[in-house]
């Protein structure tokens, strides 16, 4: 009982956090009305890692608990990129993303093997959007437009759902995937941080 307990807490307290995740990001940008420090690259390349690992889920009729948030997390994604690209004047590119995003998402399920491939994949996708962001930073020395909460956030889910896959399906690809998550977004957290009072001064 306690460790049904324990798995539907992780659940869906995984899933109340992913509601919000992006709210302070979004919030942030609206403020700021400019996007230093804010990776395009990082943000196109975690929504093809959340699209291939919500199918991957999907496909093989995983625990809807266990990848629930996904849907949610790639409408608040939608949201920041097209923040990012009204506040870098590039709107008219959203439907040329759209269309690619919708047709590669059919794509995927085509065959077993797509998706199989596309998921072993994704934890390089996924792990290459942290990087990118890590390497906006870097190069700007500016965080004021990254939300350090909304990195903190997303370390607590990918830790939380470490413990889900253990419990339930014990995939490894998926446990592995989230570790690596776990360890890049906590590395992008503090370095939002360790930037915030350099971004300060510059005020």
């Amino acid at each position: 009982m306690d460790g049904n307990l324990t798995l539907n807490l992780a659940n869906f307290s995984t899933l109340f956090v992913c509601m919000v995740l992006k709210f302070p990001q979004i919030f942030v940008l609206m403020r700021a009305r400019a996007t230093a420090g804010v990776s395009l690259n990082s943000l196109l390349l975690e929504l093809v890692g959340f699209l291939v690992f919500m199918s991957y889920q999907m496909y093989y009729d995983y625990p809807p608990l266990t990848y629930l948030e996904y849907p949610i997390l790639i409408a608040q994604d939608v949201i920041v990129l097209l923040l990012i690209l009204h506040y870098n004047r590039n709107l008219k590119h959203s439907l040329i993303y759209a269309a690619l995003f919708v047709g590669g998402w059919q794509l995927l399920t085509v065959q077993k093997w797509v998706i199989d491939l596309a998921m072993s994949l994704c934890t390089f996708i996924s792990a290459s959007s942290k990087l990118a962001q890590l390497q906006c930073l870097w190069r700007s020395k500016d965080s004021r437009q990254v939300s350090s909460l909304t990195w903190g956030l997303a370390t607590y889910t990918c830790l939380a759902r470490i413990f889900t896959t253990v419990v339930t399906t014990g995939d490894t690809q998926v446990l592995i995937r989230f570790v690596i998550m776990t360890v890049l977004n906590l590395w992008v957290t503090v370095t939002v941080i360790y930037y915030k009072p350099h971004a300060v001064k510059q005020d």
